[in-house]
């Protein structure tokens, strides 16, 4: 069983920036690709970044395209989200999720949310207008 613990969450204002991280319990932590997804107050939760086990693939959503930085450091288990120039609508609970590559190849990434296995308890983000 693999656990995910994110942290980093917090209260910022507009503009602001916040890095959340992403520890994962899993030995084999560097054949995993993982993703960071958010949960909005009334809200579906929707994809936010993923990134594959070997660093070298990405993918954002369209609303954080070019704010918001998805990178891991395998040697530490972790998986980090670096976000800057925050809005309120990016207010959420964000989940952190992994899911092993098995035989699909270390440069896979997908937005699917049932194509990942575990998932993180979630850290709230807060941004003030």
């Amino acid at each position: 069983q693999v656990q995910l613990v994110e942290s980093g969450g917090g209260l910022v204002q507009t503009g602001g920036s916040l890095r959340l991280s992403c520890a994962a319990s899993e030995r084999t932590y560097s054949r995993f690709y993982m993703g960071w997804f958010r949960q909005a107050p009334g809200k579906e939760r929707e994809f936010v970044a993923t990134i594959s086990s070997s660093g070298g693939s990405v993918d954002y959503a369209d609303s954080v395209k070019g704010r918001f930085t998805i990178s891991r450091d395998n040697a530490k288990n972790t998986v980090y989200l670096q976000m800057n120039s925050l809005k309120p609508e990016d207010t959420a609970v964000y989940f952190c999720a992994a899911a092993p590559i098995e035989s699909i190849g270390s440069y896979y990434v997908t937005r699917v949310e049932d194509e990942y296995d575990y998932w993180g308890q979630g850290t709230q983000v807060t941004v003030s207008s």
